[in-house]
C-alpha cells in the first residue's frame, strides 16, 4: 500500500469548466469516443441518484483527461477532485489519506488506466476503500485490462479509447445525461463475459452540441455578436448564455469580466444574483411543493395561514391572488427612512444582520418595520393585474408558516440538494470564494459599497439577504437542471419532485386581466410587445430579474434559455433593455430551431 501511496502526490483542486464553450459529445458506442460499457449495475447504482445524501470524490491515478472528466461531473453534483499527476516519494500514506482526505466521502469515482492498472497498490488502494465506500470505477484503455478489475463489486464504466470525448462522455453516463448501451462482443475474464454490460436511460441534461438535436451551430453564432454589442455598448461586463433543446445543452457561453476593468474573466461555473428570478425558483417553487402536500391552498387566505395578518385588510386575500399579482397591495418604501442608529460598520448583538461588507443591521427588523407598515397599507384595485415585489414577502411568509422551515433551508432540501444544484441558493458568500460570484451595483445611497455576493435588492438586504421576491444566486447551469425538471413536468435524474398536473398548473394562463400564470410570467398575447420572443409560443413560462437576467421554458418547442448578467454594474443602466438584448438572443435561437 505505501509503494503506491508513495509514488504519489495527491494534490486537492477543483477544475473550472474547461474554455467557454460546450464540447461536443458522441453517444456510447462507436465514434470518437470509441465504445463505453458499463459493468456491475445489478444495484442500478447508475444513473447516480440519490445526490443529497452522497459526498462525491473524483481520484485520478493517471488519466490524462482527467479535467475533462471532472468538468463534466461537477455540472451535475459538488465533486471533490484529487489529482495523481506526477509520482513522488515524499508523499501522503494510505492513513492519511484515508483518515484525513477522505473521511468525509462516501461516494469514490476513482479513474483508471490500463497503465495505471498494472500498478498493484493502486488495485490494492481500490480494494481496501471499497470495503468502507460506495465506488465507482471509470476506465480508459484496452478491454483486457477489465481482468484486472474481477474483484470490484461496484459500477465499472469503461471507455477502449483515451481522449476529451470519452472523458465527458463517461462522465455524463454515470449521472445519466447519455444512456449506457454497450455490451462485450468477447469474452474478457470470468466476471466480464461476452455480452455483458448493462443499458440505463438518459435521466439528465446533456452537454453536447447543436448537432445532437439536428440543429445547425452556425446559426447560433450571431449570439455571440449580440454579447459582444452588450459588453461594447457597457449594457453589462459580462454574461452567460445557456440554451437546452431536448434535453441536451447546446449552447452554453460566457461573455466578457465580472468588471469592466477586465479583471476576473466570466466563466460558466460564476455565480449571479438573480433578483426576481428568485420568486419563480425559490418561492412559487416552494408554494408549488407545498400546495400539492395539501399544506397550501390557492383559494385560502393570508388570515387563514398567518396569525398577525388577522383583522389586517390583507386578512382576506388569497394565495391565488398574491401569485398572480392581482392582490391590490402597496408597496412599503421602508428603507428609504432609516436612521443612522439602526446600522453600524461593526457587528454586535444589537447589529447581528450582514448587509454588505462593513454595514450590520438592527435584529427584528422585518417583525418591528416592516411586518407592521405593510399590514397598514392601503389595499388599491384589487383584482386588477399590478406586478409588485410586496406579494412575494407574503408568500414566503405562508411558506415558512406552513413548512414549519426557513425559506432558504426549505428549497434546499426539497430541490436544489436532491438535483445536484450546488451553486443555487441563498447567501453565497457563507458558500463560496468572492471570485466566484459577480459583483453588481457600486451602490452610493443606501449602502454605499460595491455589492459582491450580497443581494442586490434593499428589502431582501434588511431581511439578511433571504427574502421571497429577491436573495437568490445561482450558476446558468443550475437553473438549467431547475427548469428542465419543469419541463420534464416534475421529474429529472430518476426522482419525481411535483406532479404533471401541480406544474400545469402554476405554469399556464389563470387571469383574464393579465398573461400571468401563478407566480410565473408568461408569453404576451399582445404581439406588438413582442415578449419574452416574437418566436415564441403561447405556451411559454419564465421570469426576468432586475439584475439583467432571465429564464424561459417553451414546452412546445422543448426549449429553455437561460440569460445572466450583472447589468447593473457598476451602476444601474438600462441599456440592457434598450438594445433589446436578452429577446434578440432569443429570436436567434427561436429562428435556428424553426428553420
Amino acid at each position: 500500500m505505501n509503494k503506491f501511496l508513495g509514488k504519489l502526490l495527491l494534490l486537492s483542486f477543483v477544475f473550472s469548466t474547461i474554455g467557454n464553450t460546450v464540447f461536443s459529445q458522441t453517444q456510447p458506442g462507436k465514434g470518437s469516443s470509441g465504445s463505453q460499457f458499463l459493468f456491475n449495475n445489478q444495484a442500478k447504482v447508475i444513473p447516480l441518484r440519490a445526490l443529497a445524501e452522497r459526498n462525491i470524490s473524483s481520484i485520478n491515478t493517471g488519466f490524462e483527461f482527467s479535467s475533462v472528466f471532472d468538468s463534466l461531473l461537477k455540472k451535475y453534483a459538488a465533486i471533490k477532485s484529487f489529482n495523481t499527476p506526477a509520482y513522488r516519494t515524499d508523499s501522503l500514506n494510505l492513513d492519511n489519506l484515508t483518515g484525513d482526505y477522505l473521511k468525509f466521502y462516501n461516494c469514490l469515482i476513482i479513474q483508471v488506466t490500463s497503465q495505471s492498472l498494472k500498478d498493484p497498490d493502486i488495485l490494492r488502494f481500490i480494494s481496501e476503500n471499497q470495503k468502507r465506500k460506495n465506488i465507482i470505477i471509470a476506465g480508459f484503455g484496452e478491454l483486457s485490462s477489465l481482468k484486472s478489475l474481477d474483484f470490484i463489486t461496484g459500477p465499472v464504466v469503461w471507455s477502449t479509447t483515451s481522449n476529451v470525448d470519452a472523458a465527458s462522455s463517461a462522465a455524463q453516463l454515470i449521472f445519466g445525461g447519455i444512456a449506457a448501451k454497450g455490451t462485450l462482443s468477447k469474452t474478457i475474464s470470468a466476471k466480464y463475459k461476452a455480452g455483458s454490460g448493462y443499458a440505463t436511460a438518459k435521466t439528465r441534461l446533456r452537454y453536447s452540441s447543436p448537432e445532437a438535436v439536428g440543429l445547425n451551430s452556425a446559426d447560433l453564432d450571431s449570439i455571440d455578436l449580440i454579447a459582444a454589442e452588450a459588453i461594447r455598448e457597457k449594457a453589462t461586463p459580462s454574461a452567460v448564455v445557456m440554451v437546452i433543446k431536448d434535453g441536451n445543452v447546446i449552447f452554453n457561453k460566457a461573455y466578457g469580466s465580472h468588471t469592466y476593468e477586465g479583471t476576473e474573466k466570466t466563466k460558466l461555473t460564476d455565480i449571479y444574483d438573480l433578483a426576481s428570478v428568485t420568486k419563480v425558483s425559490a418561492t412559487t417553487l416552494s408554494s408549488m411543493k407545498l400546495y400539492e402536500q395539501g399544506k397550501i391552498s390557492l383559494d385560502k387566505t393570508v388570515g387563514d395561514y398567518i396569525p398577525n395578518a388577522r383583522k389586517s385588510n390583507k386578512e382576506d386575500l388569497k394565495v391565488r391572488e398574491l401569485l398572480a399579482h392581482q392582490s391590490g397591495v402597496t408597496a412599503v418604501s421602508f428603507y428609504l427612512k432609516l436612521k443612522p442608529e439602526e446600522y453600524s460598520s461593526d457587528s454586535s448583538q444589537a447589529y447581528p444582520v450582514k448587509v454588505a461588507d462593513d454595514y450590520y443591521f438592527k435584529s427584528g427588523y422585518f417583525k418591528d418595520m416592516f411586518w407592521p407598515a405593510f399590514l397598514k397599507a392601503p389595499l388599491r384595485n384589487r383584482g386588477t393585474y399590478l406586478y409588485t415585489d410586496m406579494n412575494m414577502y407574503v408568500m414566503k411568509e405562508i411558506v415558512e408558516w406552513q413548512s414549519g422551515t426557513p425559506i432558504e433551508k426549505y428549497i434546499q432540501d426539497q430541490f436544489y440538494k436532491p438535483l445536484g444544484m450546488y451553486t443555487a441558493g441563498y447567501l453565497p458568500r457563507n458558500r463560496f470564494e468572492k471570485d466566484q460570484i459577480v459583483p453588481t451595483e457600486d451602490e452610493a445611497n443606501f449602502r454605499r459599497s460595491l455589492l459582491h455576493g450580497y443581494v442586490h435588492d434593499p428589502g431582501a438586504s434588511l431581511l439578511g439577504g433571504v427574502s421571497g421576491h429577491a436573495g437568490l444566486f445561482s450558476s446558468a447551469n443550475d437553473l438549467g437542471i431547475l427548469y428542465q425538471m419543469l419541463l420534464n413536468k416534475g421529474t429529472y435524474g430518476g426522482d419525481r419532485y411535483l406532479r404533471p398536473e401541480t406544474v400545469n398548473l402554476f405554469t399556464s394562463k389563470q387571469s383574464a386581466v393579465s398573461r400571468r400564470a401563478l407566480g410565473f410570467d408568461m408569453y404576451d398575447p399582445d404581439t406588438t410587445k413582442a415578449y419574452p420572443s416574437k418566436l415564441a409560443s403561447p405556451g411559454t413560462y419564465g421570469h426576468t430579474g432586475f439584475t439583467g437576467i432571465c429564464v424561459w421554458v417553451d414546452p412546445k418547442y422543448n426549449l429553455i434559455y437561460v440569460f445572466l448578467s450583472n447589468r447593473v454594474h457598476p451602476k444601474i443602466t438600462d441599456k440592457l433593455y434598450q438594445l433589446n438584448i436578452r429577446s434578440r438572443i432569443q429570436d436567434v435561437i427561436y429562428r435556428a430551431v424553426q428553420k
